[in-house]
């Protein structure tokens, strides 16, 4: 993380991203913004002045307080279950884990006390601390864990709990899981899911939860706002923030209401980014918040999936054609016109985690993507400009969320600089449901970034072949999944992350650019924020995909200087 000076970049792909950008829904919704931000900036100051004679307006930054208001980023429509998946991508905030990860992305222990597994790898034994309470008084035991668990694997969601084959409780404070099959990246899975209380879960716990984290939930305003509030009863250390109010606003308006001196913290983002705000201060926080092109690997032989869906495509079925796009796009020019230079080259899904691997950087080179293209027999006889083998032109479309504007526009930027390769490239932008049904056939513009090398399994191993969003490509590679298979199977996740790391190149093979190539990685965005001078964050862990709740990962150690 780091505090970045505030220049105003040009942005030379400026008309593809920020036309994209949807501004309001309609001017109703602008006057009720509006006239919230007004009311809000009145009660405010209102609550400043009884404790003070002066406020934002005489330049003066707050100190000794113990709260905080912020506008981060979208509602949780499903609300904060951790049985559904809260908690996924950052923090269930709530909710006790019983082990978390540390800013280095190093296990400790939380709501554990310590863990123990079998020498097969198969039975995973914990011990829970004895005073933590939820917060309406009950005490945390070994039964809500199991429920918890058993439940979230009851749910079809996305916590994916298929190799846990059950778990069971010993004594009040130890249970054990039973897997499957030996897997060393579960202890992520573990680290994801918040516990819940058995005697207060009910259809209903996602809109009201009751947990035993560092903070509780305390009003749910939907489509406005949510107020939480320190657990003053947490085993830990309690938080010295005693209340957060996060605001539900889009970025704009967002950024109109950290220049009124109504924000503590506000996202923002690479458009927006180069504004000056009085008493505050840009943060950049480096994640793996991945953009990328997933090619599909096998040719087109006129089959489809249970849904009738295509599967397959001849043009990018041909190594030669994903890895001269691989080598060919400069990643740079991305990160720097697309991005306004927030934001940092990418080349495989979990760029600067333990489990990632250097050798998969490969340098931007035009000259050797074209002599795969044409080592390959892609040759453009007709000099249209656009490559054909074998009567086949060397296009194909690539799908994008039409919702977003930083896919919209890197989408766009891909394919003009493909044209250089002699590639053509259709640019489409449509709905997540549209694309589902096509993903399997065309290209798509995607997003991933877990703090999990479970990822890795999900997105290459022939298991997930047409599995959702998983492996859409349907990439297939035996060595591939021998690797994978090794890295869930060791005994320790030290000894795994040599494994996890030949996924991406053993030197001969692999999923990287000099591999098999299944997905052109394109850059990791920086997730950016506007804070309020003297309000210390801590130390960022590398945020996952999504822009907003990660930042809190961290915020019971959050204060004011």
């Amino acid at each position: 993380m780091k505090v970045l000076s505030l220049k105003n970049k040009r942005l030379l792909y400026g008309f593809l991203f920020y036309e994209g950008r949807v501004i309001m829904k309609n001017k109703l919704i602008t006057v009720i913004i509006f006239f919230g931000l007004l009311v809000f900036s009145l009660i405010f100051v209102g609550c400043e002045s009884k404790g003070s004679n002066k406020g934002f307006e005489n330049d003066i930054i707050p100190t000794n307080r113990q709260d905080l208001v912020m506008a981060i980023g979208s509602e949780p429509d499903s609300g904060f279950d951790p049985v559904t998946g809260w908690g996924r991508y950052g923090s269930p905030l709530f909710q006790s884990t019983l082990v978390s990860t540390d800013s280095n992305m190093d296990i400790i222990m939380d709501l554990g006390t310590d863990y123990d597994i079998s020498d097969d790898g198969k039975i995973w034994t914990f011990q829970i601390r004895n005073d933590a309470y939820f917060t309406d008084g009950e005490k945390v035991t070994a039964e809500d864990v199991v429920f918890t668990f058993e439940s979230a694997k009851e749910s079809g969601s996305i916590v994916d709990l298929t190799n846990m084959e059950r778990i069971t409780q010993i004594d009040e404070t130890k249970m054990e899981f039973t897997l499957i099959k030996p897997d060393s990246s579960f202890i992520y899975t573990i680290a994801a899911t918040g516990i819940v209380p058995k005697h207060a879960y009910g259809l209903n716990y996602g809109q009201d939860p009751i947990g035993s984290g560092p903070f509780m939930l305390v009003q749910w305003d939907k489509g406005q706002q949510i107020i939480m509030e320190a657990n003053e009863n947490y085993y830990g250390n309690v938080p010295e923030m005693k209340k957060i109010t996060i605001l539900f606003m889009e970025e704009d308006t967002a950024l109109a209401a950290a220049k009124a001196g109504q924000l503590d913290v506000a996202i923002t983002n690479a458009n927006l980014a180069h504004q000056e705000i009085k008493d505050m201060k840009l943060i950049e926080v480096e994640s793996i918040d991945n953009r990328g092109l997933t090619l599909p690997y096998r040719m087109d032989e006129g089959k489809t999936d249970n849904n009738g869906s295509k599967i397959g495509n001849d043009v990018t079925a041909d190594i030669a054609i994903r890895r001269a796009l691989s080598y060919g796009i400069d990643r740079e020019t991305l990160v720097e016109h697309v991005l306004n230079g927030y934001g940092r080259p990418a080349y495989t899904e979990a760029d600067g985690m333990p489990w990632s691997n250097d050798d998969a950087i490969v340098e931007h080179s035009l000259e050797k993507a074209i002599d795969i293209l044409e080592d390959a027999g892609w040759i453009d006889s007709d000099h249209d400009g656009v490559r054909e083998k074998n009567g086949e032109k060397a296009q194909f479309n690539v799908l994008y969320n039409a919702s977003d504007s930083v896919r919209q526009a890197l989408a766009n930027a891909v394919s003009l600089q493909a044209e250089e390769l002699g590639i053509k490239i259709t640019v489409e932008g449509t709905s997540w449901d549209v694309i589902e049904t096509r993903m399997f056939s065309e290209a798509v513009l995607m997003g991933w970034g877990a703090q999990s090398p479970m990822e890795t399994y999900l997105l290459y191993h022939s298991d997930n072949m047409g599995n959702d969003y998983y492996n859409p490509e349907y990439f297939s590679n035996k060595k591939v999944d021998e690797y994978i298979d090794k890295a869930m199977s060791s005994l320790s996740f030290d000894e795994s992350i040599e494994y996890w790391k030949k996924v991406q190149w053993d030197g001969e093979t692999g999923v990287a650019t000099q591999g098999e190539s299944p997905w052109i990685w394109l850059v990791n965005l920086e997730h950016l924020y506007y804070i309020k001078e003297g309000l210390d964050i801590g130390t960022q862990k590398i945020h996952p995909h999504g822009h907003a709740w990660p930042l809190l990962a961290n915020l019971k150690e959050w204060k004011w200087n």
